[in-house]
């Protein structure tokens, strides 16, 4: 898992390339093949995790300025879930916890994978407790952990 924010001046950092011409956005063609098969259905899988979770609506968004590039925008109903970005041969995601949410994040903590524990604990702030993360994905525990991380944020439909 990629590093969050770089502990001294908050910006991340991506290892891996990723999709920057803002002037030309990409299809889903470009994204496959930018990112391999193997991310893509990794991308697959995980989108298909959070529509068994929310009612998820996706949308291509150039988010956060030059530094992240083209991602899928991710939403239930109107709340934000998280931003997909695409890269070479991976993902990464990046999302914020309220105040609300940090509670129930901590009350999990120890039972997310340690670079997610890390993450966190190394968050970006937002309000009194709440923050960012950005964390390159991995693996499917990441995933799941993400995937719980988000039900602290917004709560899950009735499966």
């Amino acid at each position: 898992m990629a590093k969050n924010s770089n502990a001294d001046d908050n910006t991340f950092v991506s290892a891996k390339k990723r999709l920057f011409e803002k002037a030309h956005q990409p299809t889903e063609a470009i994204i496959q093949s930018f990112m391999g098969d193997d991310a893509w259905q990794q991308l697959m899988k995980f989108e298909g995790m959070l529509r068994k979770h929310y009612n998820l609506n996706r949308e291509m968004k150039f988010p956060f300025g030059r530094n992240y590039g083209w991602s899928f925008r991710y939403t239930h109903n109107k709340s934000l879930l998280l931003y997909v970005f695409f890269e070479e041969g991976g993902l990464s995601c990046t999302l914020s916890i309220n105040d609300k949410g940090a509670p129930k994040v901590e009350a999990m903590l120890n039972d997310l994978q340690p670079d997610i524990q890390t993450l966190w604990k190394n968050r970006y702030p937002c309000g009194d407790v709440g923050g960012w993360i950005h964390c390159s994905i991995e693996n499917e525990i990441e995933l799941s952990d993400i995937i719980r991380l988000l039900g602290a944020k917004v709560k899950q439909k009735p499966q």
